[in-house]
């Protein structure tokens, strides 16, 4: 039985934790007496206590996020009734900061914060060797990356076929947004570029074909940038999907000239742009050049097949509805495949708080945090937002409905209003924005086009019918096919249903025209 298992709580069973692989594979020595184990949101804490304690461990490390913190309480409260003698030691961002109010730290025996890969070694081997008592809450430290054991053999053969493979070419981040925990991260560290880039063909001759990078600012330093995409074009292959995370305004010519050269399917880059408005960039100590950003934006979407996911942020100090509305129907007008409508979290240890007087900014106390009103927008105002950010996500995101999402909206009514008020309306009827079957939610848009927004039952029926065909979605609400003219009803080339959510959402955007092109 191992002394040391590493443990945490993913979202989703596709998520394969870098974290916990990392602090494998740095245990060096202690290694081989470690064993590593992921549980999801879905299983209960009591099962996941059966399960970790039938390993028998001496010492139990749990990574905790504000995604699981609350199934980790629960469980570490069991732990310690069930297993008194249980050494738990936690780590992870929700604890490593303002950690001396959170109740599953004080049930806790040690919380190693900030980076552990090499602090987690050392508790262990201090617990385990039977010393001195160590203090409760241990630094981790900035450990040097150039000495560090890269985790990428701690990943499975099945973790490679079935889950989404995490990995990391550096870590930090330049920026002080004052609303992400990555700002606390400074500096910027790579890792040893060509040790990491045998790694990577490690994995790609283990037969991976999906890597997703985590790196704050992937394009900050072009010629790292540059040798890992080149890297990868030398290994073209009809089922690579490189995710990277890209600063908005930094796009130069030696990165494109690189872009322009994969194929459809292959890339897709996820763009922070949070805001449009000067002044709230300003109040959070957000520094981006707009007239770059839109020029990047235009070249992804003129000149290269990246799939590109914008972030915006709802609830920012000093930006009110009018504000986010207009950056939202800016950034339609800029053509990424994907808009992520994020409401503002206060995140442990972020520096947003200090705007909270100024703006009567209120957050929910229960993770994830959330912006519940400001001073700018009432409850109410943002309980909208939630409705509509999710419905935007299944509808605007989703890739099914191509071309009925710009339907939604009119000439004299933008976007954002546009889908504001079909997201109210959907609200009211349905009064949940989860588990809404695609027929349901298929048939309620058809409602609205044509009762509320008295658009021709025969063309609102035939262009809902040509997206379902993109999107291999064969069952139809009856309302919606008792419109289609049999001319409409005729074989079409639908998408894969293979692949992971990211790769299948890439294909059903690319089997469409151009996305939300005015009606």
């Amino acid at each position: 039985m191992p002394d040391i298992v590493l443990a945490t709580i993913n979202a989703r069973y596709m998520h394969a934790s870098l974290g916990l692989r990392c602090l494998r594979a740095n245990l060096r020595e202690l290694r081989e007496r470690s064993a590593l184990v992921e549980f999801t949101i879905g299983q209960k804490p009591l099962e996941i206590a059966d399960a970790l304690l039938a390993f028998e461990p001496r010492v139990l490390g749990l990574g905790v996020y504000v995604w699981n913190v609350t199934p980790v309480t629960e469980l570490v409260m069991l732990l310690r009734r069930l297993r008194p003698s249980l050494v738990i030691v936690l780590g992870g961002p929700e604890v490593s900061y303002e950690f001396d109010r959170q109740e599953v730290v004080r049930l806790a025996d040690h919380v190693v914060t900030g980076e552990g890969d090499y602090a987690f070694q050392e508790l262990c081997q201090k617990l385990l060797s039977g010393g001195d008592a160590p203090p409760k809450i241990i630094p981790g430290g900035v450990p040097r990356l150039d000495d560090m054991v890269l985790p990428y053999g701690e990943y499975t053969d099945e973790d490679i076929v079935h889950r989404l493979v995490y990995v990391e070419a550096s870590r930090g981040c330049p920026f002080e947004c004052e609303f992400c925990l990555s700002s606390l991260d400074v500096p910027v560290r790579d890792f040893p570029l060509d040790r990491f880039l045998g790694a990577m063909d490690g994995l790609w001759r283990r037969g991976l074909r999906h890597f997703k990078f985590v790196d704050r600012t992937f394009n900050l330093r072009i010629e790292t940038g540059r040798r890992i995409l080149g890297f990868f074009l030398e290994r073209l292959d009809p089922a690579l999907f490189l995710h990277f995370e890209m600063i908005p305004d930094r796009l130069p010519r030696e990165f494109r000239e690189l872009i322009v050269k994969f194929p459809p399917g292959s890339l897709q880059f996820e763009i922070g742009v949070q805001t449009f408005n000067p002044e709230a960039a300003a109040a959070i100590r957000r520094r981006q050049d707009i007239m770059s950003l839109e020029d990047n934006f235009r070249f992804l979407h003129e000149e290269t097949s990246v799939h590109v996911h914008a972030d915006l942020i709802a609830g920012l100090p000093g930006e009110d509805i009018d504000s986010f509305g207009r950056g939202f129907d800016r950034l339609i007008e800029l053509r990424p495949q994907e808009i992520q409508v994020g409401i503002l979290k206060r995140l442990r240890g972020t520096s947003i708080g200090r705007h909270d007087s100024i703006w009567d900014m209120t957050y929910s106390p229960l993770p994830p945090y959330e912006m519940l009103q400001n001073r700018l927008i009432d409850f109410a105002m943002m309980q909208r937002l939630r409705h509509f950010a999710r419905y935007w996500d299944l509808i605007g995101n989703s890739g099914r409905f191509i071309e009925t999402v710009s339907l939604l909206w009119s000439n004299d009514v933008g976007p954002f209003r546009g889908f504001l008020r079909f997201s109210d309306w959907l609200y009211r009827r349905v009064g949940k924005h989860h588990d809404l079957a695609l027929p349901k939610l298929m048939g309620e848009i058809f409602a609205y086009l044509v009762e509320v927004r008295g658009l021709r039952g025969e063309a609102v029926a035939e262009t809902l019918w040509r997206d379902a065909l993109r999107a291999g979605q064969a069952e139809m609400p009856p309302a919606v096919k008792s419109f289609i003219p049999p001319s409409a009803v005729r074989a079409s080339p639908s998408v894969s249903s293979k692949g992971t959510m990211h790769t299948q959402r890439q294909a059903r955007h690319r089997g469409g025209p151009d996305l939300f092109t005015p009606k």
